[in-house]
């Protein structure tokens, strides 16, 4: 929807993007960030929390035909792809001729976008002061015009976007805070529940005790004792329903949970197999057991949205 109705927003602040329904005259993604330039570049004498939803790159695949979408048409020299693809969701959807084009230019926007942004924090002096993070939610797409096999999206590791191995749910995580953070890798495992205990923290509150989360300050400042995640837990509820657990090098996935009452885990050590190929699960009963444990804790049932097989059943 172009519109909202007046009370949702503050000072009448309200966004016309009807010339879209005719013509592609607004790019949302420039749109919201220049928002964001604009907000941050205002002067301001106290601290600013800014949350920048790019959805770039994403389906559909659609970006400007701009000379960088022209520089990446030549440089794949792909074969137009002139049949639109049909979809199951009912929706109109935007099909560009060459999505491999369009994709990398979408990339190459958002690289630029993030440039911007730190050169703003860096123009302003406040690089000192500011902690910068840019990561992903989830693993490369293959809905329209996504190809994540052109473009080994998923840096060799197995599954792509509604996967729980670790192509769909391992993403890059980037912190940026000059004169804080120093450069390197850190091989700590956390997940995006960490992120408010950290602003918590970071904002100088007392960081709640009620939260799955644990504040990552020690890890991006180096200073303190970095508590650790007995285990982290996810849960998928298409697809035939899956749950996943990853403590310490260990991992376990379990698929079907909706399709089956006894599914079978699925048992990895990342550490000596990132790519999930070698299921090991026959050889470590203990751990087995231990996972199954977890998933059965960690879950919560919810009439609302049924995962494993007793709940559809009961909801039916």
């Amino acid at each position: 929807h172009n519109y909202y109705p007046d009370h949702l927003w503050q000072n009448h602040n309200r966004i016309d993007l009807s010339g879209n329904l005719k013509y592609d005259s607004v790019y949302s993604a420039d749109l919201i960030h220049q928002k964001a330039k604009d907000f941050i570049k205002e002067k301001r004498s106290k601290p600013f929390f800014v949350y920048l939803p790019y959805t770039l790159p994403h389906a559909d695949v659609i970006v400007p035909h701009d000379a960088v979408y022209e520089y990446y048409v030549k440089k794949f020299n792909e074969a137009p792809v002139l049949e639109k693809p049909k979809t199951k969701d009912g929706e109109a959807h935007h099909f560009d001729e060459y999505p491999h084009a369009a994709f990398a230019a979408m990339v190459a926007r958002l690289d630029k976008y993030v440039g911007e942004i730190m050169k703003i924090v860096r123009n302003k002096g406040i690089e000192k002061n500011t902690l910068i993070l840019f990561t992903s939610d989830n693993g490369p797409h293959k809905e329209n015009g996504g190809d994540p096999e052109f473009f080994n999206g998923n840096g060799g590791l197995k599954g792509i976007k509604r996967d729980l191995y670790e192509g769909g749910i391992r993403e890059p995580f980037i912190a940026n805070w000059k004169g804080t953070i120093k450069p390197g890798v850190s091989n700590h495992v956390g997940a995006f529940w960490d992120l408010f205990p950290t602003f918590q923290q970071l904002a100088g509150m007392r960081v709640s005790d009620r939260l799955d989360g644990l504040s990552l300050v020690p890890v991006l400042s180096v200073k303190g004792q970095q508590l650790q995640h007995p285990y982290l837990y996810w849960e998928f509820h298409e697809r035939g329903g899956k749950q996943a657990v990853r403590a310490g090098d260990w991992k376990g996935v379990r698929l079907n949970v909706t399709m089956q009452q006894h599914s079978p885990i699925e048992l990895y050590n990342l550490k000596t197999d990132p790519g999930e190929n070698n299921n090991v699960a026959a050889a470590n009963p203990a751990i087995i057991q231990q996972m199954e444990k977890w998933m059965n804790s960690a879950h919560v049932a919810d009439k609302a949205w049924p995962l494993l097989f007793n709940e559809v059943s009961k909801k039916d």
